[in-house]
């Protein structure tokens, strides 16, 4: 079974490339990841997956789910965390999760040390 499937995804920012014609699958229990210079349409091509920003063509499926029409729904089994991200001055992990998790009222679950 096929978790992700890319076709043809393309995204275009006015006249500049964002990316263009992405083709690929990710197989259940494959491991797949993301390698390249700043500007090669890693992050774009992830915030389109996610249905984080929409693509110019093409779509996305994650679990068979399209990821623009169902992205709510895809929304609550996947987490993203950008690597340029920018929050509060001191801010702790656990703050970061309990904001997070307050767009989707949910309460984190913290696990006790022992």
């Amino acid at each position: 079974m096929n978790v992700v499937e890319i076709n043809h995804l393309t995204k275009y920012y006015g006249k500049e490339r964002g990316i263009i014609d992405i083709n690929f699958t990710v197989e259940e229990k494959e491991i797949f990841g993301f390698i390249g210079p700043n500007g090669a349409g890693k992050s774009t091509t992830l915030r389109t997956m996610l249905g984080l920003i929409y693509p110019t063509s093409g779509n996305a499926k994650i679990f068979g789910k399209d990821s623009i029409k169902d992205g709510p729904e895809i929304k609550k089994l996947i987490g993203y965390l950008p690597s340029e991200v920018f929050y509060y001055e001191k801010m702790r992990v656990i703050d970061l999760l309990n904001y997070s998790a307050g767009f989707y009222q949910i309460v984190p679950k913290r696990e006790s040390k022992s």
